[in-house]
């Protein structure tokens, strides 16, 4: 078999190792318990956050010039960067390009992709990872390179896109990745600040040459809050971010009774008319009607109503109207908007209107 595909076929084991322990193990650190619940699932973080938890991976992928390895990284709660450090001796001396990985409670693969190293030679590495709390170090460990050819490949490139399917509580969370011919997975983060801090679980994106798109729900958040996210990508070669975008879940933050505002009628004729009004359903499943009648008593129940539509449960006004018919000329008529949902009805002003000769 080929050199570099058996190289391919070691390295893509890695990531998905890789991606393995982030779906299942949430990391070593005893104080980080949140992990991701399912495909797609996101984790709500509590912890205080901390200096990230570092772990060295001991499989590397080793070529003539290069060596490919993953170690494992716990960001606890703030904007983490990695870096490995490297060299022909235990002193170590070189350090990669620094990654961001993310701000989450849950343990993230760490990728590396190391080239213009010397054939049949004995190297040391280890992971380091930083963030506002502090620089952490996984142990010092060490490979050999030999004479099979270089790898060759990218890191993937990432795109973050605008959320839908916005509800108080839910929401898409959207993007796109292009794999590079390379194993990827992708995730997003997310939270209430830039700092994000909760993290979606790991997908797997493929390891096709085009861009593809791809989409994640998150679930349990506050309504009417703004929150930050972006998507997140990562092959053998390497982890890309994508850019921070926001959106604001629907409100309001606690639901209440609608209110109902009568608007004046409009196309009165002699046996026709149209009620108007205003809906706000303030976030609760909301229905309204029209009553109407020649009864001029506010105390009193009106003769006759409009059917029950359904206005939603958003948190903005909304106009409503109903059409009259049968009505008898020349007459006046009394009338209001009514709603209800599951926190109380409220009924509108009583307005009039005359019906045309």
């Amino acid at each position: 078999m080929n050199k570099n595909i058996v190289i391919g076929i070691l390295a893509a084991i890695i990531i998905i190792a890789g991606g393995w322990f982030l779906v299942s193990s949430g990391g070593n650190s005893g104080t980080a318990t949140s992990t991701p619940t399912g495909t797609g699932s996101p984790t709500q973080t509590v912890n205080t956050p901390g200096t990230p938890t570092v772990t060295t991976g001991t499989l590397v992928i080793a070529t003539n010039s290069s060596a490919v390895m993953t170690g494992k990284i716990l960001p606890n709660g703030s904007q983490t960067s990695y870096w490995y450090e490297y060299g022909t001796t235990a002193s170590l001396g070189t350090r990669t390009t620094t990654q961001a990985i993310g701000s989450g409670f849950v343990g993230i693969s760490a990728p590396a992709f190391i080239t213009g190293l010397s054939a049949n030679t004995i190297y040391y590495y280890r992971l380091v990872a930083q963030n506002a709390n502090g620089s952490v170090s996984g142990g010092t460990l060490s490979f050999t390179t030999n004479t099979n050819p270089a790898s060759v490949g990218n890191a993937p490139t990432t795109q973050t896109n605008s959320a839908n399917s916005i509800s108080r509580t839910t929401a898409n969370l959207n993007g796109n990745v292009t794999p590079n011919a390379s194993d990827t997975s992708f995730w997003f983060e997310y939270g209430e600040s830039t700092s994000l801090g909760n993290t979606t679980s790991f997908q797997s994106a493929g390891s096709g040459t085009g861009s593809e798109s791809e989409s994640i729900s998150v679930s349990d958040l506050t309504p009417g809050t703004k929150y930050y996210f972006r998507m997140n990508a990562q092959n053998q070669f390497g982890t890309v971010n994508g850019a921070i975008l926001s959106f604001v879940t629907n409100g309001p933050a606690t639901p209440g009774a609608p209110s109902a505002t009568t608007a004046s009628a409009t196309t009165v004729n002699s046996t026709s008319a149209t009620l108007n009004g205003t809906v706000n359903p303030n976030g609760d499943s909301t229905t309204y009607w029209f009553e109407y009648g020649n009864d001029s008593l506010l105390g009193s129940i009106l003769g006759s109503t409009t059917h029950q539509t359904v206005a939603g449960s958003g948190d903005n006004p909304i106009n409503v109207a109903a059409n009259l018919g049968g009505l008898a000329s020349s007459t006046t008529y009394f009338y209001r908007l009514v709603t209800t949902n599951s926190y109380g009805t409220t009924r509108g002003d009583i307005m009039t209107f005359h019906t045309k000769q």
